[in-house]
């Protein structure tokens, strides 16, 4: 077993803080490995025990063309093929299961199939998303995997300023405040929301929506932009915009309880940062949800089956009024210190698979074995 810090290629590592700060918070926690922000001119001319890629399918959301979107999914092909040569492994950390835009199917198929061809090990956030991720992709059954869980948000957004919050944005101070905070993107089932929301036969009740429209996410497929859907009724209120940082805390504080009525989910960094704002969530019951929900309590995270009505969103309102539960969301186990360090034994289980160790959620380690049958049983 090797003593000297790991060198590491992330992707990405630093550079994304401001827009989701899950991979700065994962590096700087990260003892034992020297980790540098990806670029190609780092990957041709230095050497690296590990690239971890995180959002490979990236390109796929947001490229204009199924050309462009190529070209640049196969550069990244390429760039692994080429680090590969070169002695570095590859790992995947599976936050998606696929693009969430769904432009290009014909060419994601394609890029599925390549990018698993080319991975050495991968890690999900939950143990429900490591089954996902073997019935989703077969080829992920014959490397190793381990679950490193997504790490909480406290400490890394102000959280300062408790008092008028509601008055910032303009809502009354006794409404009962229900919050979508994040990007507006057609997954997210924001009209489904809006509809719910606007059945809600209660004048203190408010729908807070914080959030830039992804592109060609403003128009959705139940019918109109989410200005028209919203327009008539004065108890929602929108803010479609970039939140800076330092107002995040604004939303969350005026907040009794965050709904996210996604239509696919695997894990949420939403959720997690809401609960890290200590706040209630509301989600529906798929991918790693019910796992939450049984590492926080039923008291803060409340899962829902089905499409979100009017009668859900109502009983959860209340609930979040009523539920007893602490001033503080029970994160401990989510401190990114310990993320970092079983994220160094997923590397680990990678580099040295006769040696290594897997990580569950609740940080216990499984003796690893050399042979595949006994590895993925």
């Amino acid at each position: 077993m090797q003593t000297k810090p790991l060198r590491v290629l992330a992707w990405p590592a630093f550079n994304t803080r401001e827009q989701n700060p899950y991979a700065y918070l994962l590096y700087t926690h990260m003892q034992g490995a020297e980790v540098e922000e990806f670029s190609i001119a780092k990957l041709l001319t230095r050497r690296y025990d590990v690239w971890h890629i995180h959002w490979p399918e990236m390109f796929l959301n947001v490229e204009k063309t199924a050309a462009a979107a190529g070209l640049k999914t196969q550069a990244v092909l390429s760039l692994i093929d080429f680090a590969r040569r070169r002695g570095t492994k590859i790992v995947w950390t599976v936050h998606n299961l696929g693009s969430h835009e769904r432009r290009y199917p014909r060419l994601e198929k394609w890029f599925w199939r390549a990018f698993l061809r080319r991975l050495d090990g991968f890690i999900t956030l939950s143990e429900s998303g490591l089954r996902s991720a073997r019935e989703r992709f077969p080829e992920l059954r014959d490397l190793p995997g381990s679950v490193v869980p997504h790490g909480h948000y406290r400490g890394e957004y102000p959280d300062n300023k408790r008092a008028g919050c509601r008055e910032r944005l303009g809502i009354p101070e006794n409404a009962k405040v229900v919050l979508f905070f994040g990007w507006i993107r057609e997954y997210k089932n924001v009209p489904g929301l809006i509809a719910a929301f606007r059945g809600l036969n209660d004048s203190d009740a408010a729908l807070c929506l914080a959030g830039r429209e992804f592109p060609k996410s403003g128009t959705s497929k139940s019918g109109g932009s989410v200005r028209e859907l919203a327009s008539g009724d004065t108890r929602i209120h929108l803010h479609l915009r970039h939140v800076p940082n330092e107002e995040v805390q604004t939303y969350f504080g005026a907040a009794d309880l965050v709904a996210l009525p996604y239509r696919e989910i695997l894990n949420s960094g939403t959720a997690l940062l809401a609960l890290s704002f200590n706040r209630p969530v509301l989600v529906p019951n798929k991918g790693a949800m019910a796992e939450l929900q049984a590492l926080v309590g039923g008291n803060w995270v409340r899962t829902y089956d089905g499409e979100l009505t009017t009668e859900q969103l109502g009983e959860a309102l209340q609930w979040a009024h009523d539920e007893h539960r602490t001033g503080i969301a029970p994160l401990e186990s989510l401190d990114w210190n310990r993320v970092g360090e079983q994220t160094l034994a997923a590397y680990r289980s990678v580099l040295f698979p006769t040696a290594g160790c897997e990580e569950n959620l609740t940080g216990s380690t499984r003796k690893r074995s050399a042979s595949a049958s006994a590895l993925h049983s």
